[in-house]
């Protein structure tokens, strides 16, 4: 059997998991260095940026800059800026990477997979018709056809139309 290897996952795994009051989108969301983030757009009440561990290419993170677990937390406000934002970050994917659909979604709480649970988010995953094949079915590993900064500066571009 030939091994594939997905190195890029390593600097996750082993990486120290700092215990502290904000969660990591906060942190990001105070950082002014948008390029190293990823962060590929900001507006009033929330922000756009890449998964840094994505499952596909072009996949977002739509974050509120108010740390809350779950919806309940938002303003009505918040909550529509929330999902504008969404919105306007899928036609930026669809201009630039030309997905045949999306996945789209909100892992509420550890036991339903959200990896920071205690700061809500949507995750934006581009999809193409072919794109579940046996790479990420049986090996577990996802092929990226793009470099995370090269499709950050693209849907940056985009979405300062």
């Amino acid at each position: 059997m030939e091994s594939l290897h997905a190195p890029w996952r390593i600097e996750y795994i082993l990486s120290p998991k700092p215990q502290l009051d904000t969660s990591l989108f906060t942190r990001i969301a105070q950082s002014n260095d948008d390029e190293a983030n990823r962060v590929i757009v900001r507006d009033r009440t929330c922000f756009a940026l890449l998964n840094t561990y994505p499952y596909n290419g072009g996949h977002l993170l739509i974050v509120p800059y108010k740390q809350v677990a779950d919806l309940n937390g938002l303003t009505e406000e918040e909550l529509a800026d929330l999902w504008k934002l969404t919105r306007r970050c899928i036609n930026a994917l669809t201009q630039v990477m030309k997905p045949d659909g999306f996945n789209i979604g909100i892992n509420l709480g550890k036991v339903a997979g959200a990896g920071i649970a205690e700061h809500l988010h949507i995750h934006v995953v581009p999809r193409w018709n072919g794109d579940t094949n046996f790479m990420p079915v049986i090996a577990n590993t996802s092929v990226l056809p793009a470099a995370l900064d090269e499709v950050a500066a693209k849907l940056r571009a985009e979405l300062a139309k």
